[in-house]
């Protein structure tokens, strides 16, 4: 995190994996007592239900825990010398190469300071030089993030806002360490070597300081979770063994870094307003008239944020992708398992970054022994229970949502999108399939048959919402919610099996589940019920929209499959709006633009971009939770409260675009099915689909004009949507193209593995 200060300079060094580990949980097996659980759900005693699982935890001498907080880890502290007052100062960050740079004019000598992550060496890498010869003069440590600078950090939690850890400095010609070290033992820290080029240093134990060099290049590497002795002497041979040529390094980095980002390409026709700065967009934004530049940067910045805090090999992005620089963080910076990580993936696939999905499956795998620990202990069963909250342990988080079970399953949608994307057999196999599996068996143990023959989710919740009947609770009985996602997990799991030829007794069991799963049900007002259960009244006063579930992030309810109950979302998304903008923060708008996007509405996702711009964004372009009082700069509310920094509105925003170009499932791409009138000309190059296809756009909506070329893996038969009933389509003699049962703004076309074709439609009659 690069603050851009001229003289005093700070900036945040991270590591992924740095938590303060407070303890693991204790939990103890009473799912013996599932039946008392489930009576009183059945008796409509709602409110005793949903505290009776933790108040049971407690009296077995059980102890549950909030998720471990993520930490900063410590600051590069630069002080340059100045002689007069600076001109020509500017700050950005490149996107496609990931280098932020700080430049400045101090009397008519050039300055400019430099910093990138190397994906390819592992190491913070800065350079510091002016275009004179000795005109550099500073001083480096490496500190406490927060030290000699109070009030830099501030804490979202309650009591002391920093962690009993206590750290120690060292130095010797031209290195500097740190090293931090928690009261549970954990030590962390970091390793910089510095290279001065011309002039002269000495070294204290705690600074290097510089006098009149050419440049000075610093390199920096983190550690956490192994002994400092054994860490440090790693990364002091590490580093004397890297090459200390900044251009060296920064082409072996950017090259990987310029593959992923550029994987896919979006222009909206932005023009000059591409060469203003956040500020200026922004203040646009607070007028009104929110420029389409604002939005495109805000999409290539979830793109490459999203790059930056999850590698291959890492932990998946947090709350925070990897920018925390608070203590006590907000909701620990953690994992939150109910839309948050779910919402920072869904730009990953269609916007051709698979790779970046890589840790998120690392992580989930790794704790499915204490997921199955939850299951077995808390309702009895087979396979694999998620708690809403995770960081350092899959155990359980205290509080009502113990009584949730959809987590595993809104989970495995990644894993098997994953498949769906890529046409990874050996991923679908090995990964998908196991963690599909673990999900079933949970469910077929845990769900029973009701009266009627169909299978009952009890307990159930609806995140976060409560039934508007009197003494309902969040804790009821068969949340839309948890149904659509089961039947989401089996289905999928059927059709993996049958594919590969295994677990063949399994799919026999998974499919006779299926035809006993509710239906889903439309209300009087038109509205797909957010509960199944008789008694439990819908409640159209909250931001939450989880009923959603089957058309967004789902793709089981579209247009085509079934059109009465995409009609039942489109009204029950409209009912939702009863509630003003009284409860939109961030993540919300971000989660209304694709819902929208799925419904065809490209205004109104538009307009949920264009707010969450006015009211959720700072300076920075990082997302806030902030509802829509708190907006523009009078950001948060009021002095001294500001809201918490969130990332999954980056990335949502960036998902949400993706959504309005191009949506997929297996079989049929619809092209630009919710373009807003201010996006009429523009490109997409780079999209990837359901099935196995990648898609280019090039649009023109004033004339009518739209090219798209189609790359598919495999040979397929493919139902294209396109946004009008064309006039005209030409394209490649070879191509086959057919008329469609769905009607004249669809067709058939039939795709050759590895052999794109490019189709030129006509929208209008010349």
């Amino acid at each position: 995190m690069v603050y851009g200060h001229i003289r005093n300079e700070r900036i945040l060094l991270n590591h992924d994996a740095n938590w303060y580990r407070t303890g693991q949980p204790r939990l103890a097996d009473i799912s013996a007592r599932l039946p008392e659980l489930r009576a009183f759900l059945a008796e409509g005693r709602y409110q005793e239900a949903t505290n009776f699982l933790q108040e049971a935890i407690i009296e077995a001498g059980g102890q549950l825990e909030r998720p471990d907080p993520y930490q900063p880890q410590c600051d590069i502290a630069t002080f340059t010398a100045t002689k007069g007052a600076f001109t020509d100062y500017r700050r950005w960050v490149d996107f496609t190469t990931g280098v932020v740079t700080v430049s400045w004019t101090d009397s008519d000598v050039d300055y400019e300071r430099a910093l990138f992550v190397s994906r390819t060496d592992d190491a913070v890498v800065m350079r510091i030089m002016a275009d004179e010869p000795g005109q550099v003069t500073c001083a480096f440590s490496l500190l406490r993030h927060d030290e000699g600078v109070p009030g830099d950090v501030w804490s979202q939690g309650s009591g002391s806002s920093h962690p009993p850890v206590t750290f120690s400095q060292w130095g010797g010609e031209q290195w500097l360490g740190i090293v931090g070290k928690y009261d549970n033992g954990d030590e962390f820290g970091a390793t910089a070597r510095l290279v001065v080029m011309g002039g002269s240093s000495e070294t204290t134990s705690k600074q290097v300081r510089v006098r009149n060099a050419d440049s000075v290049l610093l390199l920096v590497k983190l550690f956490t979770g192994e002994p400092a002795e054994v860490a440090t002497r790693r990364q002091q041979a590490e580093l004397e063994q890297l090459e200390a040529d900044y251009d060296l390094l920064l082409t072996r980095h950017a090259s990987q870094h310029r593959e992923l980002f550029m994987g896919m390409n979006l222009d909206l026709d932005a023009g000059d307003d591409r060469t203003r700065s956040n500020e200026q967009l922004l203040l646009d934004a607070y007028g009104g008239d929110v420029p389409t530049a604002i939005i495109e940067r805000m999409f290539a910045y979830g793109r490459y944020l999203l790059i930056c805090s999850s590698a291959p090999g890492s932990w998946p992005a947090n709350l925070q992708g990897v920018w925390n620089g608070d203590y006590q963080p907000a909701w620990s910076s953690d994992y939150h398992n109910d839309e948050n990580i779910q919402m920072n993936y869904w730009q990953a696939l269609p916007g051709n970054m698979p790779e970046v999905t890589l840790p998120y499956f690392d992580y989930y795998e790794r704790h499915v022994p204490q997921y199955r620990e939850n299951a077995r202990n808390i309702y009895g069963c087979r396979g694999i229970l998620i708690p809403i909250a995770q960081s350092t342990h899959g155990f359980l988080h205290p509080g009502v949502w113990l009584n949730w079970t959809a987590g595993a399953g809104w989970l495995a949608q990644l894993f098997y999108d994953y498949w769906l994307f890529t046409g990874d057999r050996e991923f679908l196999e090995k990964h998908a399939v196991p963690f599909l599996r673990e999900v079933a068996l949970f469910y077929e143990d845990f769900l029973f048959e009701g009266d009627d023959g169909q299978l009952v989710f009890s307990p159930s919740l609806s995140p976060e919402n409560v039934p508007a009947t009197e003494g309902a609770s969040l804790t009821c009985i068969n949340a839309t919610m948890d149904i659509a996602i089961a039947r989401e997990v089996l289905s999928n799991l059927v059709d993996a099996c049958e594919l590969l030829g295994c677990e063949l007794e399994g799919v026999v069991r998974w499919k006779a589940m299926i035809e006993k799963l509710p239906d889903y049900q439309v209300n009087e007002d038109g509205a797909m019920r957010e509960w199944l259960w008789t008694n439990l009244v819908d409640n159209y006063h909250h931001r939450h929209q989880s009923h959603i579930y089957p058309l967004f992030p789902g793709i089981e309810i579209t247009e085509e499959s079934h059109p009465d109950i995409f009609e039942a979302c489109r009204v029950a998304v409209e009912k939702r709006l009863v509630i003003g903008l009284a409860s939109q923060s961030g993540w919300s708008l971000a989660h209304m633009a694709n819902i929208y996007a799925r419904l065809g509405e490209g205004e109104r996702a538009l307009e949920c971009l264009e707010l969450l711009v006015r009211s959720c964004v700072g300076s920075n372009l990082f997302t806030y939770h902030n509802d829509w009082r708190g907006q523009g700069l009078t950001l948060g509310g009021g002095p001294g409260h500001q809201p918490p920094f969130q990332i999954d509105a980056n990335f949502g925003l960036s998902a949400a675009t993706l959504e309005m170009l191009v949506f997929s499932v297996p079989g049929m791409i619809k092209l630009l099915p919710a373009l807003p009138e201010n996006w009429q000309k523009g490109c997409a190059t780079g999209v990837a689909c359901r099935g196995g296809v990648r898609v280019d756009l090039d649009w023109n909506m004033i004339t009518g004009d739209l090219s798209t070329t189609l790359h598919s893996y495999t040979d397929q038969k493919l139902t294209l949507k396109l946004p009008e009933v064309p006039a005209m389509i030409c394209c490649d003699a070879t191509v086959e193209i057919a008329s469609s049962s769905l009607g004249p703004a669809y067709r058939e076309i039939y795709l050759r593995a590895h052999r794109p074709i490019t189709l030129e439609i006509s929208l209008h009659l010349p």
